[in-house]
This record gives structure tokens, sequence and C-alpha cells, in this order.
């Protein structure tokens, strides 16, 4: 949606009837609409896939040679994620069900529609779908930092084990040489590789100290 305008595609077969849908969009002032209308499916698969400005989908359940519901199948199969409105001739509750089966964000009675209500239900169902989506957004971006929390913890894990085995090894192998008898020179620079492997030891130990903070 751009410039706080709703852009509609409606599915329907009847020319009287986009007229009165057209009608109520055109005259609802809180809100502006973009109408596109098809009358057949493939009609509506050549929009959506050649558009990138569908926000809500009206569509009629009842079409020739085919049905709102498998149309919606097809919708789900081509990972479109435009939130959709049934639109009725008479209350069914069949229809219903597997409205709601498919993830239909709602579905409307024609001969029940006003002028007041087929312009709030797009915006409510529009305003619904925004919000779950923003959840799902944060919710996704919550556990890929998990997950790159979980990455650096490993990492350090890791990284501890390879030094300290070596290091482990590096530091009796200097012990023992230091208690042999060997030149000034070589003590002293056993003294300095054991004094470095000290501050390594530490710094291992800081990021273990990190590891366990990130953990609690």
């Amino acid at each position: 949606m751009a410039n706080n305008i709703l852009n509609i595609l409606l599915i329907d077969d009847d020319a009287e009837y986009y007229a009165l849908v057209k009608h109520h969009l055109s005259s609802w002032s809180n809100k502006k609409f973009e109408l596109t209308w098809v009358q057949t499916s493939e009609k509506a698969f050549d929009h959506l896939r050649n558009s990138q400005n569908v926000d809500i989908i009206l569509m009629d359940y009842y079409l020739p040679n085919t049905s709102g519901l498998e149309i919606t199948k097809k919708i789900i199969d081509d990972k479109f994620t435009i939130p959709i409105i049934f639109l009725t001739t008479n209350k069914d509750l069949h229809i219903a069900i597997e409205a709601i089966k498919f993830g239909i964000e709602d579905y409307l009675i024609k001969d029940e529609m006003t002028e007041t209500l087929l312009p709030r239900t797009i915006v409510n169902v529009f305003e619904r779908a925004q919000l779950r989506k923003n959840v799902n957004e944060a919710e996704k971006e919550k556990l890929l930092s998990q997950k790159k929390s979980e990455a650096i913890q490993e990492l350090i894990v890791t990284m501890c084990h390879e030094f300290n085995n070596p290091l482990a090894a590096v530091k009796i192998s200097t012990d023992i040489l230091s208690r042999q008898s060997i030149p000034q020179e070589d003590k002293e620079l056993l003294q300095k590789l054991n004094a470095d492997i000290s501050i390594l030891e530490k710094q291992i130990i800081r990021l273990r100290d990190l590891k366990s903070e990130k953990e609690n």
C-alpha cells in the first residue's frame, strides 16, 4: 500500500456487482481504494503475477467452472500472501468452515452489503493482516538473533576447548624443561612463554564467563 491507498483486486463475473462495489468503495471517505476488476481466475493470476500492488482480494465464491476455494488453493500454492475476503450469495456454514480452513480473512453476504460494511471490512482485514505480518517478522527477527547468539556460544565453547588442550600440553612441557639444567637464556625464554600462556588462559576464562552470562 502506498500513499494511504488500498489496492483491491475484485474477482467476480457480475458486471452489475462490480459497479456496486466500485460505488461503495468510492463513497467511503476514511480511506482511498484503487479497484481492479477481473472476471476469471486466469485474468486474476495474470494480474497477481504482473502487479506488486494488491493489498486485498475480494472474490466471489461461485465463479464459472471453478470456485473461490479452488482459486484460494492455487493462490496459496503460488506463494501469494494476500488477505482474501469471500463474497457469497447466501449464508452457508460449509463455506464458512472451509474458508476458515484455508485462512480466508472474512466473508460477506452480497445482498447484505452496505456502503459502510464493505469498506470497513476491507480496512479491518488489511490492518489485522498487517499486524499479524509485523508480529511474524518480529518473531523471525527474535529467532534469528537467538540463533546468532547460540552460534557465538558454540564458537566460544569450541575455541576454549581447542585452546585449552594444547596450552595444557605446552605448560606441562615448559614446566618439565624449566626443571632441567639449561642455560639461563633458555630459562628466561620459558618464563616468558609461561607468562604468555597465563595471559591466554585468562582470556579463555573471560570467554567462558561471557558464555555463562549469555546463558543466564
